[in-house]
């Protein structure tokens, strides 16, 4: 059975008037939108993952044979306090002409939209600033991003590029037990009651002012290091290509195929002129949709200026 969205989580598990916002807000963000989350009691849990098969073998009538064990390892698995509380000036709010309440609202909604933006942009890049840097205030307080996660030995594509100007694509298998979200405190994003509050400026000089707090808590985890593939350096002379993609596939282990594919616009420009050039028409080819038939999204959470 297909695991539940960030996104209906967030409905299952909250019914105070915050799901409508998260459904305005979240729908251009592939990565919370794909990939599937799970909500723990908590925020945090313990859990026992297998990394290695034991090997099997034969023996002779009447031999012993020594028996086999896999190995096992334990993970803590951890979420993130994502701060969405908004702030505004009483006065403005309370002489909007449809009331404080859908002033409030409307700044919830860019509050959100902020925040995916930053969640998706900690979800590659983490506290990492080898490659890039997450949009997200505070990044060091969140989860890792995917270049800190994955297996960068085994799991790597690249197209030998190099400069200020990179990007990635990434080959996603997700899943319970591949990668997915970690939505804490059993999946709600919890909207306190409007209060009034004290502000202050910019001198802090103070004014009165409301508050709405709301809080979340999201984690990533990768379960599986074969979950994903890296296809790094891509640049205006080293571009993505459906070789580099092909490359990246035969990465994933016998049998298993990526889930989603994601990458940046220019990215996909690349591939589109690769596409092009190899047209026997001649005409221009469509954006890219799918390879071999695993869904690319497009993501503006994937930086162009990367470093490695």
């Amino acid at each position: 059975m297909a695991m539940p969205t960030l996104l209906d989580v967030a409905k299952h598990n909250n019914d105070d008037g915050v799901v409508g916002i998260i459904d305005e807000t979240i729908r251009t963000h592939p990565e919370l939108m794909q990939i599937p989350a799970e909500d723990i009691e908590g925020q945090s849990y313990d859990t026992l993952v297998r990394v290695d098969v034991p090997t099997g073998g034969f023996r002779g009538a009447n031999e012993g044979r020594a028996a086999a064990k896999g190995t096992w390892e334990n993970r803590h698995v951890q979420t993130f306090i994502a701060d969405c509380s908004v702030e505004c000036d009483q006065a403005v709010a309370d002489t909007f002409h449809k009331g404080r309440e859908v002033y409030l609202a409307r700044e919830a909604a860019a509050v959100l939209e902020g925040q995916w933006r930053a969640l998706c942009s900690q979800f590659y890049y983490g506290d990492d600033t080898s490659v890039a840097t997450s949009i997200a205030a505070n990044k060091e307080k969140g989860f890792p991003g995917l270049v800190e996660m994955y297996d960068s030995t085994n799991m790597e594509v690249t197209t030998g590029g190099s400069g200020s100007d990179l990007s990635s694509a990434w080959l996603i298998k997700f899943g319970e037990a591949w990668l997915h979200w970690v939505f804490g405190q059993n999946g709600r994003i919890v909207r306190g009651d409007i209060q009034q509050v004290r502000l202050t400026d910019g001198s802090d000089n103070p004014y009165d002012g409301y508050r709405l707090p709301m809080l979340g808590y999201i984690g990533c985890q990768m379960v599986n290091k074969k979950s994903i593939v890296r296809v790094k350096c891509i640049e205006p002379d080293n571009k993505l290509t459906d070789a580099l993609l092909y490359q990246a596939l035969d990465k994933f282990p016998a049998g298993v195929s990526p889930d989603i594919i994601l990458m940046s616009r220019r990215s996909r420009r690349y591939l589109r002129d690769g596409r092009t050039a190899t047209n026997a028409t001649g005409q221009p080819a469509p954006n890219p949709t799918e390879f071999e038939g695993v869904p690319i999204f497009v993501t503006d959470a994937i930086s162009d200026a990367e470093s490695a």
